[in-house]
């Protein structure tokens, strides 16, 4: 089994874990700020824990866990073709740059949204994360199912 490409999938799971501790370090002091007592809350969704937030002027608390749930979309591809394509010796060399390349454009996407928010910026680098993602996938599929 080829390993380097587990460096990327290691280090955007670490970054998804930095983004949780940041979404928890700025929700919870703006849902303070906002008034919003998190004990009383049942049964709402994070939706509308959003939309009063956003109410009472605490928009950039709800950018953080915004790219949370963003890195739980289309990294989950990622982290599944990173595995098959370790698993059947294709994960060195090309592959591996392809995946570290995908975590910057990643981590990148991720400090945008969360800092600017700046919507043009942050559709470029998902878009180029996003080709970088589909070469991966097709290198797994010659892999695969070519081979």
């Amino acid at each position: 089994m080829e390993s380097s490409i587990l460096g990327p999938v290691v280090a955007l799971a670490a970054w998804t874990m930095i983004i949780w501790i940041w979404m928890y370090a700025t929700r919870i002091p703006a849902m303070n700020r906002a008034g919003i007592d998190g004990t009383k809350i049942v049964g709402s969704s994070s939706g509308a824990l959003r939309d009063a937030l956003i109410a009472k002027g605490e928009e950039k608390a709800s950018w953080v866990a915004d790219n949370y749930n963003h890195l739980h979309e289309a990294p989950t591809v990622f982290y599944a073709i990173c595995v098959t394509l370790a698993m059947v010796g294709q994960g060195d060399n090309l592959n591996a740059t392809i995946a570290w390349v995908y975590v910057g454009l990643r981590v990148a996407h991720s400090l945008v949204q969360i800092l600017s928010n700046r919507v043009v910026i942050r559709f470029a680098l998902f878009a180029l994360s996003s080709l970088a993602l589909i070469m991966l996938v097709v290198h797994a599929v010659m892999a695969v199912l070519l081979h």
